[in-house]
């Protein structure tokens, strides 16, 4: 698993304001928004493209279009949500799937609840999105779901990472063929004894949505 930190003033600027338990959700909501349209750009970088014939005022030329199939984003639920706007900002024409999972905060154990995606994903570019890298554990079971469905490139996007999570993922997944590639604004220092990221910015779904 190839792991790629955005370092840029712009998404340091915006991850301080995340991170600020002053910040209220709308602006909460806004700043993620935002914030993935940055982590966009830096995880497209490799989206598959084919060369297209087009004429401009002047002159016949060759340029690039997006080929098919069409790259496919899955947001995880419901955290995810807050950061689909931003993705598919960059990219309008890609489809949508989305994966429901939840953590038991008492033992950290993953469930899958939900799923709408294609059934056959041979040969498609997933970008999975999920505010937060922390034990790995979800992160690690959608990308698996991904790949048994036929998934031959996926990209997980991150606000934040911790390094116990980055490590769950690449040990999990070193046998793993599709390539798989890390794109988050940082990593923090290290995981809590609840399994929250430290210094992070609390429970992303709580902070976008509020408590229900």
């Amino acid at each position: 698993m190839r792991v790629h930190v955005a370092d840029h003033p712009l998404i340091a600027h915006k991850l301080t304001y995340l991170r600020d338990k002053r910040t209220d959700s709308p602006t909460f909501r806004r700043l993620a928004e935002e914030l993935m349209t940055l982590l966009a750009y830096e995880a497209t970088r490799e989206v598959r493209v084919e060369p297209f014939e087009i004429e401009t005022p002047v002159a016949p030329t060759t340029g690039i279009k997006l080929s098919n199939p069409k790259p496919l984003i899955v947001p995880i639920l419901r955290a995810g949500l807050g950061m689909l706007e931003g993705m598919v900002r960059l990219l309008p024409s890609a489809e949508v799937g989305f994966l429901g999972m939840q953590r038991d905060e008492e033992t950290l154990a993953i469930t899958t609840y939900a799923s709408r995606l294609p059934e056959d994903l041979t040969g498609r570019q997933v970008y999975v999105l999920d505010p937060m890298l922390a034990t790995g554990g979800s992160m690690g079971d959608a990308i698996q779901f991904l790949v048994d469905r036929g998934a031959s490139n996926i990209t997980a996007v991150c606000l934040l990472a911790a390094p116990e999570g980055i490590a769950t993922l690449q040990a999990r997944l070193a046998d793993i063929d599709p390539p798989v590639t890390l794109v988050t604004g940082s990593i923090d220092e290290k995981l809590n004894e609840h399994g929250y990221i430290v210094p992070g910015l609390g429970d992303a779904g709580d902070r976008l949505y509020g408590v229900v």
